[in-house]
This record gives C-alpha cells, structure tokens and sequence, in this order.
C-alpha cells in the first residue's frame, strides 16, 4: 500500500475516557473507513508510527436514530479499531503525524 492508502485508512484517534485508560495497556484507539480490514489497519499504523502491532481488534457501531428539532435523522455509522503494540513500542497521539 503507498503512504496515501494508509492516511486514508487511519482517520483519527479517538480521545476518549476508555480510549485513555486503554493507553495503559498499550493499546490505542483510532477511527477507520467502514471498508478497512485488520491487516490493513495494522500495515497502516506499523508504516505511519513506525511500531510493531501485535493484535487489532475491530469495533463496528451502527448509527442511532435521533430527533433534531423535531426532523427525524440518523448518525453515521462508525468503525473504530483497538490497536495492541508490542512490549516498548508506543505512540503519542497528541503531536500527530
């Protein structure tokens, strides 16, 4: 894959109260396309942070049906990818890329 597939396949991490305590495990969160499979995501992070990745884990959470202003709409579906990195490795979400 060339280094535009792979920004592409990493959208952005997700900053949240778990996504942080999961950085205690070595773990970290990102958003990614619906299409984006796990070989693929850990290529792209393995080549973007340059870390090893032992494991990916996939989340996949479909949108909610919402009310706003009394307009019936929906959220957008949502895949989100937990990343474990290899004893040592780490990366710090905060400077970017």
């Amino acid at each position: 894959m060339s280094k535009e597939q792979h920004y592409d396949t990493i959208l952005a991490p997700v900053i949240t109260e778990k996504a942080t305590l999961l950085s205690e495990q070595n773990k970290v969160v990102f958003r990614v396309p619906l299409s984006a499979n796990k070989k693929q995501i850990a290529e792209a992070v393995e080549a973007l942070f340059k870390v090893k990745v032992e494991k990916v884990n996939t989340i996949r959470t479909r949108g909610k049906v919402k009310r706003f202003r009394g307009q019936l709409g929906k959220r957008a579906d949502v895949k989100k990818a937990i990343v474990t990195l290899a004893e040592g490795d780490s990366i710090d979400i905060t400077t970017g890329l």
